[in-house]
């Protein structure tokens, strides 16, 4: 299985996203070709070799004609040039895919529905070259399946359409909802709501690199230049030698038998904030007759230390046991599903043809509370949901 890792160590855009796609080796002139069947005018395409702060980059640069008029559309008119073209089926499924998803943003973000979101700034050309272009090269190259780093979005402000807006921009903190957050010493915007809604839209999950061959590297600049690190956005194209389903994670137990419950709960509370996949506490009968708890972390390895300093801060242990352990993972993507309580984030884990669901329970408790039904009830609705719009 070919696969297309996104290492997003200074952010992404969809300019970024092309750009280093290209540098990995898809064919700017078929890129090219293929942008010209959507029949859009009033722009240049520049695609060059650039040096970002001594790394080798390529550039993938939309520029806008002088006076040329370029409208703010609704989705159904960008549906509509997507439908138009001549693109491969699959891009043009993907393409429509990503502005549904960034027009369900807006759209929440202004307290609207999709028909009436005015896209703006996404909606405008070099949006849609940038989508459409992700999609062709992801083609050319052969990719099956996205997997990306947790996504850093940057600190400050960003002025829009709207005025000066906090960062992530509300669009781009819609899209990222579900997604792992990196913290980065990076000021200004470090991710666009078209590379959010690009990557959100593709991965099947996000996280270390996985198990693979590589093939090809690629390295693409964005426009603004970095403080603390060089503003590009590296792709690794390769095969999969475990599929992508297993990797190694990091196990830490201690038994305690003289803390609280509030305290063990408490602890329990702070590991996952502070990035545990997992933490469970286990009863157990100690020595002198004492009872007490097996609290156990799972975490990725670079966390260890964290996780360490948190057990030995929050809890009476005098010592911590850690293994590595492999772990055999299903391939995770999030889909949102509409149901009579609102709209439900549905986990789906797909391996060797099993398909697992799972409802959010944020989600659905949020919309249990709020229409005051039995969580059950939302629980419910959002499986039947999710089998409706697969069936579909």
């Amino acid at each position: 299985m070919s696969i297309a890792y996104f290492d997003c160590f200074c952010g992404a855009g969809g300019d970024m996203i092309v750009a280093s796609l290209i540098d990995a080796g898809a064919s700017a002139d078929v890129l090219r070709e293929g942008l010209g069947s959507l029949g859009l005018g009033g722009y240049v395409l520049s695609i060059e070799s650039v040096n970002k702060q001594g790394f080798a980059a390529t550039r993938f640069h939309v520029e806008l004609k002088e006076h040329a008029q370029q409208p703010h559309r609704h989705l159904k008119q960008v549906v509509e040039i997507l439908e138009n073209s001549g693109l491969p089926g699959s891009a043009k499924t993907r393409a429509t895919r990503i502005f549904e998803r960034l027009a369900e943003a807006e759209a929440k973000v202004h307290g609207t529905t999709v028909e009436k979101v005015h896209f703006h700034e996404v909606g405008a050309v070099d949006a849609i070259v940038d989508v459409v272009g992700a999609m062709l090269a992801m083609d050319q190259l052969g990719v099956e399946r996205v997997i990306c780093s947790p996504i850093p979005t940057g600190s400050g402000t960003i002025t829009c359409d709207h005025g000066v807006m906090p960062i992530p921009a509300p669009a781009t903190a819609e899209l990222l909802k579900g997604v792992p957050i990196a913290v980065c010493d990076e000021a200004g915007e470090l991710i666009t709501p078209t590379g959010a809604a690009i990557l959100t839209t593709l991965a099947s999950e996000f996280g270390p690199l996985p198990a693979m061959t590589v093939d090809s590297i690629g390295y693409g600049a964005g426009t603004r230049e970095g403080r603390m690190r060089p503003n590009v956005l590296r792709v690794l194209i390769g095969q999969a030698t475990r599929d992508g389903d297993t990797d190694e994670i990091a196990v830490l137990e201690t038994n305690l038998d003289d803390a609280s419950p509030e305290v063990v709960g408490h602890c329990m509370e702070r590991l996952l904030t502070e990035g545990a996949l997992d933490v469970y506490a286990v009863p157990i009968h100690m020595k002198k007759s004492r009872t007490g708890v097996v609290l156990t972390v799972l975490c990725e390895p670079g966390r260890v230390e964290a996780m360490q300093r948190l057990l030995f801060a929050e809890t009476t242990t005098f010592g911590v046991r850690r293994h590595n352990a492999a772990r055999v993972k299903m391939r995770r993507r999030h889909v949102t599903v509409n149901t009579p309580f609102g709209d439900i984030r549905v986990k789906v884990g797909e391996r060797n043809g099993v398909i697992t669901v799972s409802p959010e329970y944020e989600d659905c408790q949020a919309a249990a509370r709020k229409h005051d039904v039995p969580l059950r009830e939302v629980i419910a609705a959002a499986n039947a949901a999710w089998v409706a719009k697969r069936n579909g």
